[in-house]
């Protein structure tokens, strides 16, 4: 198994949870560390809304002991801004700061922010220089192939974040336009690891340890971002890291262990967030732990109706309860 060093920050293996809103919080990076992840990474924090002291954000800020390794995910347009909030929050437990230029929402977008960044190297150039001056830990990127469909910026503007003193950059190898449709070009992420000096973290159509290999001898890059395919299967780190290591593929979860993640991951819900949320997000996870699973397409409804955890956890029971060991299709 690999280790990835990005700044002076050695991490333990070089497969790492993408940011992903609404996703990777705390309760699911929890377990995600638990299960291998070399790196977490958090669901993506407005500098703006630091600025103006949100009160959503202190909880998307809010790190645990257990994560192991965090990157702290922020984006903006400013690049003051972005650095004077950097200074304010840098205190916190967190070990690398990413800056995000991919998201493609949008509410994001129009605002210049995200993946509208890519369009404008030269603002890509002041933003990264001032948060890696206002930063006591190193500063990563994260970016797409390009804005529209028939772009492909991604080189140059990885070129220009290392110039300007960020540490590593991430490529997602679709374009703003695709948003997570067809397929992702690994091209990319090869040219973009030809172009600089600093490691490259590939994103994009990894499902298992074999699609993680293979792009890793295609493109070069020295990590790889698991996004989606993690949804509802942290485990896919420990079987990753297992095929890495050996060549061989882990079987999936049995029901009771299933079980068991999902009574944990609620337990950690309820801590963090209360009954109200906390039921209202573990609908979503546990329509993502059930995917494939028999009978699982036909209880959606009853899983969204559901007003307590411990409907949750019983509905759990009734899905994961006689399941033998399965494996799940998983999604790039």
């Amino acid at each position: 198994m690999s280790v990835l060093s990005i700044g002076n920050v050695e991490l333990d293996n070089n497969i790492i949870l993408a940011p992903m809103a609404g996703v990777s919080d705390l309760p699911f990076r929890v377990l995600c560390a638990r299960m291998g992840a070399g790196m977490v990474c958090m669901e993506m924090v407005s500098a703006k809304a630091i600025m103006y002291n949100n009160k959503n954000t202190d909880s998307l800020l809010e790190i645990h002991p257990d994560e192991g390794k965090v990157s702290l995910q922020i984006f903006g347009s400013d690049p003051q801004i972005m650095a004077s909030q950097v200074e304010r929050i840098q205190e916190r437990p967190y070990d690398l700061l990413d800056i995000n230029m991919g998201c493609p929402v949008p509410k994001v977008v129009n605002n210049g922010e995200g993946s509208a960044l890519m369009k404008d190297p030269l603002l890509v150039g002041k933003i990264v220089e001032a948060v890696v001056k206002s930063s006591v830990k190193p500063v990563t990127v994260k970016i797409r192939k390009g804005f529209a469909a028939d772009e492909f910026s991604a080189p140059d503007i990885a070129y220009v974040a290392q110039e300007s003193g960020a540490s590593a950059v991430t490529v997602h190898g679709r374009t703003r336009e695709q948003y997570y449709s067809g397929k992702a070009d690994w091209n990319a992420i090869a040219a973009v690891k030809a172009k600089v000096r600093i490691p490259v973290i590939g994103n994009g159509d990894v499902t298992d340890g074999a699609t993680a290999l293979r792009m890793m001898k295609e493109t070069g890059c020295d990590g790889v971002a698991i996004g989606r395919a993690a949804r509802g299967n942290p485990f896919i780190f420990r079987e990753i890291i297992h095929f890495l290591d050996t060549g061989e593929t882990l079987p999936g979860p049995t029901g009771e262990e299933l079980f068991e993640t999902v009574k944990e991951h609620a337990a950690l819900q309820l801590k963090y967030k209360g009954e109200y949320i906390g039921v209202r997000e573990m609908r979503k996870h546990l329509g993502w732990y059930s995917a494939g699973i028999p009978g699982s397409a036909g209880m959606r409804g009853r899983i969204n109706e559901m007003q307590t955890m411990d409907d949750i956890l019983n509905i759990a029971q009734e899905l994961f309860g006689k399941m033998n060991r399965v494996r799940k299709g998983c999604r790039a």
